[in-house]
């Protein structure tokens, strides 16, 4: 069989077939932009194409607006970390700004390690960003999350992890 006419494809077009509507209306008016909520819908399916396994959901609007909620989630904390990055960058002498180009390049660098970052336990995520953005010392930070500071470490290490990923692909 082929992976186009496989059981999983089936019930995502089955689901985009007669969700599709419903949800895009849904997105819409949660973003107010008909484009934005185009692109979550589009999302939301290759999403689900993504996936290895897929039942069929009891409830599919509730199942496909899950999935959407987290898309859209996504999309408001790149928005917030692009709009943080343009404010630091409008703080600086116009003769240390980097080049539109330069720009480009770093926001892209900080959207791929957000992306990373959000796939960390939110305990790690905690503890990489205290440590990084506030400076925290592990055992302040094993305080603050209830945590070992061994496992705080740990906790760093994989965030650093993240990082190297987002920037410079697999270790080999």
């Amino acid at each position: 069989m082929s992976p186009a006419h496989s059981p999983h494809a089936e019930l995502v077009g089955s689901l985009y077939r007669d969700h599709r509507g419903w949800l895009m209306a849904w997105l819409q008016h949660s973003t107010a932009c008909r484009q934005r909520a185009e692109d979550l819908s589009q999302d939301t399916f290759v999403r689900l194409l993504g996936r290895d396994e897929l039942n069929a959901p009891r409830e599919p609007r509730a199942f496909l607006v899950a999935i959407a909620k987290g898309l859209l989630f996504d999309h408001y904390r790149r928005a917030a970390l692009e709009q943080a990055y343009l404010a630091e960058l409008a703080r600086l002498p116009e003769a240390e700004q980097p080049s539109p180009e330069a720009q480009h390049l770093i926001l892209e660098d900080l959207k791929a390690i957000d992306h990373r970052l959000a796939r960390l336990s939110s305990k790690a995520r905690a503890a990489f960003l205290y440590n990084r953005l506030d400076g925290l010392g592990h055992a302040e930070i094993a305080e603050r999350l209830g945590v070992s500071v061994s496992r705080v470490r740990q906790y760093i290490a994989q965030g650093l992890r993240q990082c190297y990923v987002a920037l410079y692909g697999e270790p080999t």
